[in-house]
């Protein structure tokens, strides 16, 4: 009997064992990762002061690139994720008060962090989606910079990062996008602006900077969204495929009022409280735009 408890005494420890060295590895690797600087350049712009610039970029800030969605309706920071053991992340203060980096940050340094995901001191955002942004054109880069300048001051310290051991194997696993400015050519052209209008070319403009290949997929065909909750439901196929019946009349029914053409709702996940603010213009050129997209079939991304 002494022997046998020897033994299962000496397997429990073995096993012990590798499990310390299994999650100290994971975090060493994951961390290395995490704190790797970023020699981003930069692209500098000339910001504007006019009063169409301001709205143009508050528009964005709320309706297309929906900055509110992560970093709260004042924009001074939020809880976004608090899920323990895969992360608790906070979104920054964007604005010029206590604890806020609108009052620290250069036009430079604003660029920098929505196109590349990288703070000032060369380290990069969590969870920031710059790999959208890189495709916001320098005018309306420019009219967000000078929005985000002109926001009130919110007095909000925000707290510390923490990613749990299910978020660092998920990250490196390559399931968790923690590292936006992992995904994104540094050196690339900036794209050329596209006229507001309501084309195809515009719609593909709003659906790149936007989230909705963030979500639905780089083929906007739907499936798991990576890195969400196993209780998450999957994004839409958007394609033909998926929306193939549904007229333009549908099409501003979903992203307005959330139904689909049956009258059944679409799941809360869908940002409709955002989407229901693009003006008739923006939705009929995403929906033309959507009707360009190849069909395939779902949960392809």
């Amino acid at each position: 009997m002494r022997k046998i408890l020897r033994a299962i005494a000496w397997i429990v420890g073995a096993v012990v064992v590798v499990c310390v060295l299994a999650l100290c590895s994971l975090y060493f690797v994951s961390q290395r990762r995490l704190d790797k600087k970023w020699s981003v350049a930069g692209h500098r712009l000339s910001i504007p002061t006019d009063s169409l610039a301001m709205v143009r970029g508050q528009h964005l800030a709320m309706a297309i690139n929906k900055c509110v969605d992560c970093h709260g309706s004042d924009l001074g920071g939020k809880v976004f994720i608090d899920v323990p053991p895969v992360a608790h992340l906070v979104s920054s203060n964007l604005t010029r008060g206590q604890g806020g980096v609108g009052g620290h940050y250069s036009d430079l340094d604003w660029e920098r962090a929505i196109r590349h995901g990288v703070r000032p001191d060369s380290s990069a955002l969590m969870f920031m989606p710059a790999e959208e942004f890189q495709y916001v054109s320098d005018d309306d880069m420019a009219a967000l910079i000078a929005y985000l300048k002109s926001l009130p001051p919110v007095d909000r310290i925000r707290s510390t990062n923490r990613i749990g051991p299910v978020g660092r194997a998920l990250y490196l696993k390559g399931d968790l996008p923690l590292v936006p400015a992992e995904m994104i050519e540094h050196n690339a052209a900036h794209p050329a602006p596209v006229p507001m209008a309501a084309s195809v070319a515009y719609g593909a403009y709003i659906a790149e900077i936007g989230g909705c290949k963030g979500c639905h997929g780089p083929g906007l065909s739907g499936g798991k969204i990576p890195g969400t909750p196993p209780d998450w439901k999957p994004a839409a196929n958007l394609t033909p495929t998926g929306i193939g019946h549904y007229t333009e009349e549908d099409f501003f029914r979903a992203l307005r009022e959330a139904k689909r053409p049956s009258g059944v709702a679409i799941d809360s996940l869908m940002p409709v409280r955002f989407t229901k603010l693009m003006s008739d213009d923006e939705i009929r050129a995403v929906w033309m735009f959507l009707k360009t997209v190849p069909p395939k079939e779902f949960g392809g991304r």
